[in-house]
């Protein structure tokens, strides 16, 4: 699958990449990337030389649908590693084991420290848990990946790629954290572990560092959302009632005018006629005076 998705990748986005001579030939590693887009599960692990398992949402690979099928072909092809979320403590604990055999089998390993993607392509704190744990248990060298442009080729939520995007990969040099090994049930260690990294990849993304974690800035951003749709409907409400009050008053002072209109008709006949027979008297006595 990967020999068939990397060349279309090329020929469709020309992506192109930075300081690949940072990934060693052999050995375990752990590649510790932003995650910008979906794409990103495709672009990384496509692109590089060398196989990298990440860990991916079991619903990846249970989709329906052909673009379901396609999804779980191309992760199972490029090695990646179903987790079933649903139990979010378990499923840390099953992701840092399978991390941690991934690297002891020496083997590259890859891990997204936000947790999610960016909801507006800024970079967020990272968890600590999965890439400190992981590092500090195996003394692998951690590398910092930085994945560029490819939110415009996939915004979340679109299905559709842009094909006029050229997204980026940016590499960097492998950081060292064996001084802390067999440190890994260390909090104060993971967070300073895990706040190396995120400094290195934003570094090598130029991305705005917003010291909150992604999931809250999801949850900040629905909300406001949420009260901006409120706000909107509150809005739309009011000027409906305004047209509406606007149109009644009009519709009402067309029925007064018409009111008045007709009743000055009855009165403005009313006159004519009574002119009318005070001439027809008038001409009468006249004629009666002629004749006498």
């Amino acid at each position: 699958m990967k020999m068939i998705v990397a060349p279309l990748l090329r020929i469709f986005f020309r992506p192109w990449m930075e300081g690949e001579e940072n990934i060693p030939d052999e050995g375990p590693a752990i590649l510790a990337s932003n995650h910008l887009s979906f794409s990103d599960s495709f672009f990384l692990p496509a692109l590089l030389k060398r196989r990298v398992t990440f860990i991916a949402k079991a619903e990846y690979f249970t989709t329906p649908g052909i673009k379901g099928r396609l999804t779980a072909a191309f992760f199972k092809g490029v090695g990646q590693l179903p987790v079933d979320r649903s139990g979010a403590r378990g499923a840390g604990e099953a992701a840092i084991r399978s991390g941690i055999a991934v690297v002891e089998r020496g083997e590259l390993f890859g891990v997204y420290p936000e947790g999610t993607r960016s909801p507006d392509g800024k970079l967020y704190r990272g968890k600590v848990g999965g890439l400190a744990r992981v590092a500090l248990a195996t003394g692998a060298p951690v590398i910092p990946v930085a994945m560029i442009d490819t939110e415009k080729v996939q915004p979340p939520g679109q299905v559709v790629p842009n094909f006029g995007v050229r997204p980026g990969i940016r590499i960097g040099r492998p950081l060292d954290f064996s001084r802390y090994q067999g440190m890994e049930n260390d909090r104060f260690i993971l967070r300073s572990v895990t706040d190396e990294v995120m400094y290195e990849i934003m570094r090598l993304s130029g991305q705005e560092y917003v010291d909150i974690y992604a999931t809250a800035a999801k949850r900040q951003l629905a909300e406001e959302k949420k009260a901006a749709d409120a706000d909107r409907k509150a809005q739309q409400k009011a000027e409906k009632a305004e047209a509406d009050a606007e149109a009644k008053a009009a519709k009402a002072q067309a029925e007064a005018d018409a009111q008045a209109d007709a009743e000055a008709g009855s009165d403005g006949k009313a006159a004519a006629d009574g002119k009318a027979a005070a001439d027809d008297a008038k001409n009468a006595d006249d004629a009666k005076d002629a004749g006498a």
